[in-house]
């Protein structure tokens, strides 16, 4: 499966429906899928998300911001919202077979295409941020356009990361970087106080002393006091804790709240750790979901019943006489039960009198074991995929020219080395943590962590004998650099073994 990326870009318009829909047309190409497209007339923003393979993505953003660039004048737009450009932030945001640092270089490069076709100066955030201040969002935009178009001149320190120190006329200038998975959440207030609100945002975001997965602020929409926020860890953070937090805060200035609002997209769990923190439901585990447990042994497909109906099938298709499923496969599938193993160990301990101390120490756990085996659950298809991309680059180098078809081989060769690196890794880190897991859970279930230690290690020795063999199979001095540093991570991974 090739890799797929999230690109969520965030256009200064939100009232013209016609200047919206152009922009998205712009961005329709094979190989990315509009996921959803949200307007506020309020903040007179949109907010576009888009998946997609890396190269067709990365010219689907381009065209959008110069149609944007086209259409929206800073001049003349106001909103409830802050914003630097016409297109205003660009994150990438790795969903599957891709890291942060592939959606590094993909800002970086996205950033000097909109320079030199569109003249567009570019600052980078979050995790493609070259300063340490221009890691949170909230500095480079300070004073918004009217602000930086002066200042980007003057002062040194809000020069763009890439371009002339000027702003585009019209659009301004664009933030793009890389970023995990971030929820837009708003909560609404029953005052039309918008100083409540920004007190509030002030209590709850991190720079100010909140939580640590919190950036927030306070504005007017509808008439209505609104406490706006972006939430980048919700399993370091639950939605959950920050509506309560809100609640409280609002309830110190004698205001209750009304409602609240998801802008954009929210993962399955975030929502499974609300239901959680609300119900209070002793135990709960998202394998407690009943759609969640037909996927799990059935595929989708009607459960036939019985713990083998879900089991046979992957093992029938690793017994079969054909290279995939293989051994890449069977690793990722035995890390992931260890994370589940160790998980119910967790979810069983948690909440109980005696392991009381341990709480938040478990329910940390219980996330990171939780994002962790779906990681590897996708991983047991990511790799049968890149045995399969190596086989068809083999095929296309007979046709090929020997420099294109080495080429050919050697990207195919670094993605087939790749999946079973993060395996590697993930692995070793399930097995850190049922280690962590042992002091804080009950001794009786103390053989299921042991299992879970053996599956744990079975998918690390596994994974890292599927990177060597792909490590071999280079030819002469193609991908050198890959090779020394996967030999490196190897050899720290290996520390981790008993």
């Amino acid at each position: 499966m090739a890799a797929l990326i999230e690109c969520v870009p965030n256009f200064s318009e939100g009232r013209d429906k016609a200047r919206v829909d152009a922009i998205v047309s712009a961005m329709k190409r094979d190989g990315v899928s509009l996921l959803d497209c949200e307007m506020d007339a309020d903040h007179n923003r949109s907010v576009v998300t888009l998946v997609g393979e890396r190269e067709p993505l990365l010219a689907a953003v381009l065209a959008g911001i110069g149609k944007a660039t086209e259409l929206i004048d800073l001049n003349v737009q106001r909103g409830a919202h802050p914003r630097l450009g016409a297109t205003d932030v660009v994150p990438f945001i790795p969903i599957e077979g891709a890291s942060l640092e592939d959606c590094v270089q993909m800002a970086q490069e996205l950033g000097q295409k909109v320079w030199q076709q569109y003249q567009v100066p570019v600052y980078l955030y979050e995790a493609a941020a070259k300063r340490p201040e221009r890691v949170n969002l909230e500095n480079i935009r300070r004073g918004q356009f009217e602000v930086i178009r002066e200042e980007i001149q003057s002062v040194e320190s809000r020069r763009p990361d890439i371009g002339d120190p000027r702003c585009h006329p019209t659009a301004g200038a664009v933030v793009i970087g890389a970023r995990k998975f971030l929820v837009a959440y708003n909560v609404y207030l029953q005052t039309k106080d918008v100083e409540i609100a920004k007190k509030i945002a002030k209590a709850v975001r991190y720079s100010s002393g909140g939580f640590r997965a919190v950036k927030g602020m306070g504005v007017e929409v509808r008439g209505q006091a609104q406490v706006s926020m972006n939430l980048t860890d919700t399993d370091l953070t639950p939605m959950a804790r920050v509506f309560e937090f809100v609640k409280r805060e609002a309830a110190r200035y004698g205001v209750a709240v009304q409602s609240s609002e998801i802008v954009g997209l929210v993962p399955k769990r975030a929502l499974e750790s609300a239901a959680e923190w609300f119900l209070q439901v002793e135990n709960f585990d998202s394998s407690m979901i009943l759609e969640n447990r037909l996927a799990a042994v059935t595929g989708g497909k009607t459960a036939v019943g019985g713990l083998r109906a879900g089991a046979e099938p992957f093992i029938e298709q690793l017994a079969a006489p054909t290279a995939v499923p293989g051994g890449g496969s069977a690793s990722a599938a035995a890390g992931a039960m260890a994370a589940g193993l160790a998980a119910m160990v967790a979810g069983m301990s948690r909440g109980k009198k005696a392991y009381a101390a341990f709480d938040m120490e478990l329910t940390g756990a219980l996330a990171k074991l939780g994002t962790l085996r779906e990681e590897l659950l996708g991983a047991i298809d990511a790799d049968a995929a890149s045995y399969q991309a190596v086989v068809a680059a083999y095929k296309a180098q007979k046709s090929a020219s020997p420099e294109a078809g080495a080429d050919g081989v050697a990207a195919a060769l670094r993605g087939a080395a790749e999946v079973p690196l993060r395996v590697a890794e993930c692995a070793a880190e399930i097995g850190a943590l049922v280690a962590e897991l042992r002091p804080r859970t009950n001794p009786k279930m103390g053989s299921d962590l042991a299992v879970a230690a053996s599956l744990s290690r079975a998918a690390l020795e596994g994974a890292l004998a599927n990177v060597e063999i792909n490590l071999d199979s280079f030819e002469g001095e193609s991908g050198a650099g890959f090779i020394a540093e996967s030999r490196a991570k190897i050899a720290e991974l290996r520390k981790s073994l008993p």
